[in-house]
């Protein structure tokens, strides 16, 4: 019987980390970047327009509104996150899409292994978790860099979660 006090050594976290995809473009440097191709669109569709090349206007526009979805996709795509959660009795990988799908996958650490897919060039490329002959890519939205700091953390703490509830303060 546990008092309220007591914490449970079985759920204490080993490790946590919130995946977010990167964007080095935010809001107001949007908005400049929008303002800015819009107003040489412009500039340049009314030149354009007035040696009488009128169509050159109308393909502006539709640069112009291409560029704006993709980066409208862009930002939509970057409310995507991956959470993985270890305690000494579960690894926890849960994703939410940037729709709001959510999956997530309850593995056992003991069972599991860390694979890493590495170039000379470029470093680790990708992560992926492995258990009873299943793997899971993880990661996907870090650099090669933070992919090795994420790997090193990530066994460190598997490493804990296989020493057990009692080895670890």
């Amino acid at each position: 019987m546990s008092t309220g006090n007591e914490i449970d050594r079985g759920s204490a976290e080993l490790f946590s980390a919130l995946i977010t995809p990167h964007r080095s473009l935010n809001r107001s440097g949007f908005l400049t970047l929008m303002l800015f191709f819009g107003l040489a669109s412009f500039v340049i569709g009314i030149a354009c327009l007035l040696i009488g090349a009128w169509p050159v206007l109308g393909l502006l526009g539709l640069n112009l509104l291409a560029i704006w979805w993709a980066f409208r996709v862009n930002f939509r795509n970057a409310a995507a996150t991956e959470e993985v959660v270890i305690t000494p009795l579960e690894l926890r990988v849960r994703r939410v899409s940037h729709r709001g799908h959510v999956t997530e996958w309850v593995l056992n650490p003991l069972w599991v292994r860390l694979h890493q897919e590495a170039s000379d060039e470029f470093g680790i490329e990708r992560l992926y978790l492995v258990s009873r002959g299943r793997s899971l890519s993880i990661g996907n939205f870090l650099a090669p860099d933070e992919k090795s700091s994420f790997a090193k953390a990530l066994l460190t703490a598997l490493n804990a979660a296989k020493r057990g509830p009692a080895h670890n303060p």
